[in-house]
C-alpha cells in the first residue's frame, strides 16, 4: 500500500476535483488523502457580481485566503474590505468569515485550510448550492 501523502503532485492550470456551484467553483489541488491530514488546498472561482456562502465559521481549522485573480471582497471577524490579487488573509478557526465578487470581472483566490478535510463537505455544498441557487441564499 503507497502512502499518498509522499507522492509527488503536479497538476496543470483547471486540474484537480472540481465542485460545480453555478456562479462558483472550487477546483481541489490536494487534500487529506495526500496530506496525512494536515491541509486541503483548492481554487475558488466566483463570476462578476456573486456573493459568496455567507458568513460562516470552521470551528476546527484556519483558512487562508490568497487573492490570484481579480478583487475579492472578504469578510472577516466584524468587516468587510476589498481585496486585489496579491492579498493575503488569514481566518483563524471559529472567526466568521465570507467572500464576494463585487466587480465585474472574475475573480479567484487560492484557499488553503488546516488541518485538511473540508473537502469532505463539497457534495453537501454542492447540493445546497442546487438547491437555493445564486439569489436565494443570505
Amino acid at each position: 500500500m503507497s502512502d499518498e501523502s509522499k507522492e509527488p503532485i503536479v497538476l496543470m492550470p483547471g486540474e484537480g476535483r472540481s465542485y460545480d456551484m453555478g456562479f462558483m467553483k472550487a477546483v481541489f489541488k490536494c487534500d487529506r488523502a495526500e496530506t496525512k491530514s494536515g491541509y486541503s488546498i483548492s481554487e475558488w472561482w466566483l463570476e462578476p457580481q456573486s456573493d459568496g456562502p455567507g458568513a460562516h465559521t470552521h470551528d476546527d481549522e484556519d483558512c487562508i485566503f490568497y487573492i490570484i485573480e481579480g478583487t475579492a471582497s472578504l469578510f472577516i471577524g466584524d468587516r468587510w474590505f476589498d481585496a486585489p490579487k496579491g492579498t493575503f488573509m488569514r481566518g483563524p478557526a471559529g472567526i466568521p468569515h465570507d467572500f464576494a465578487n463585487r466587480t465585474d470581472k472574475p475573480m479567484g483566490f487560492l484557499n488553503m485550510s488546516f488541518p485538511g478535510g473540508f473537502e469532505d463537505e463539497m457534495p453537501g455544498i454542492v447540493q445546497w448550492f442546487k438547491d437555493n441557487p445564486a439569489g436565494e441564499h443570505p
